[in-house]
């Protein structure tokens, strides 16, 4: 028996990255996936090789910095399943930013993508679950920047924090309905969105991640597919009871000096 035999889970921002290796360990774990993305190239093909390999899945194509469009992405995965498990937010905006140069613009964009997307997605999945009455788990990726981060990532970080601070809340609310929320900070990790940062952002050469895994304690940078790995046991009967935890995916250790 998988860990998500006949759960519908729903990952935004699912097409690619941290999201498209958690879509492929639920289907793994025998869940009927959903995904979302902006581009509907990656996460079609996503799909298509999620389904050649035996799993269900569906590409539902979103825009998360809509808030309207946040909310449509479980109403069109209980659409098509009849209901949602579990989500998992791992869409994420990393434009750079200081308090200084940050526009209102810049901000409202981090803030919609990072935090007011998780809000109504959430909101619309627990929705759900309520009217079932069922039980339902929900896993946010964070980042280990929302303690507080670089001085480039400001907007980031500020949205990132405010959705720690939502997680606890929602999950505190919604405990006695048996609708598990958790979040997940995770460290630097090697994705596809992670390497055109690195070259727009810091002028990095095709030999970053190199450079940088020679730099960490284990000798490599966070991977897909073991945070995936991760989330698939949060959002699994197999966590137990945990709720309201925020926890520290990283090789580094918060508070610990040389």
């Amino acid at each position: 028996m998988g860990l998500l035999d006949d759960k519908v889970v729903l990952v935004n921002g699912g097409s690619q990255g941290v999201g498209a290796a958690i879509a492929r360990a639920a289907v793994r774990e025998g869940a009927l996936v959903a995904v979302t993305g902006r581009r509907p190239e990656p996460g079609e093909a996503l799909v298509a090789e999620l389904t050649a390999a035996g799993g269900k899945a569906l590409f539902v194509r979103a825009d998360l910095s809509d808030a309207a469009q946040a909310k449509a992405s479980v109403a069109e995965t209980v659409a098509a399943y009849g209901r949602v498990d579990c989500l998992v937010n791992s869409a994420g905006l990393t434009s750079r930013g200081t308090l200084l140069d940050t526009t209102p613009e810049l901000f409202d964009e981090h803030i919609a993508i990072n935090l007011k997307a998780p809000f109504f997605a959430m909101q619309a999945a627990v929705a759900d679950m309520l009217a079932r009455e069922a039980p339902g788990t929900i896993v946010n990726i964070i980042t280990t920047s929302a303690h507080g981060g670089q001085p480039f990532l400001a907007p980031y970080v500020a949205s990132k924090a405010g959705l720690v601070g939502l997680t606890r809340n929602a999950a505190h609310a919604h405990r006695f309905d048996r609708v598990r929320i958790n979040g997940l900070n995770i460290g630097w990790t090697a994705t596809e969105g992670e390497d055109a940062t690195q070259k727009t952002f810091h002028d990095a050469g095709d030999d970053w991640r190199e450079q940088a895994a020679a730099r960490l304690p284990m000798g490599k940078l966070g991977q897909p597919d073991e945070i995936a790995d991760f989330v698939v046991f949060l959002l699994s009967e197999r966590s137990g009871v945990v709720t309201g935890s925020v926890i520290d995916w990283d090789q580094n250790v918060l508070g610990g000096m040389d």
